[in-house]
C-alpha cells in the first residue's frame, strides 16, 4: 500500500496537534544535529583511512617459490 501526499499531510497535522509545535521543532532540530554528526563522522573516518593507506604503503615483493626441475 502506497501513501499519497494527502495521507502524509494528515499524519503531519495529527502529529503536530498531539505533540505541539515546540516539541516537533525541537525533535527536528535533534534529527538535524544527528545527521550532521553522522556526516562528520563518515568524513573523518574516510580521511583517516586515506591517511593510513598513504603513509603505510610498502613495496610489493615477489614471494613465489623458485622453480626447481623435478623429474
Amino acid at each position: 500500500m502506497q501513501m499519497g501526499p494527502w495521507q502524509l499531510l494528515l499524519i503531519a497535522v495529527v502529529v503536530l496537534v498531539l505533540f505541539g509545535r515546540g516539541k516537533v521543532s525541537s525533535l527536528m532540530g535533534e534529527v538535524g544535529k544527528g545527521i550532521t554528526a553522522f556526516k562528520k563522522g563518515v568524513k573523518d573516518g574516510t580521511e583517516e583511512l586515506e591517511k593510513d593507506t598513504t603513509t603505510t604503503v610498502t613495496a610489493a615483493r615477489d614471494v613465489t617459490p623458485a622453480e626447481t626441475d623435478k623429474v
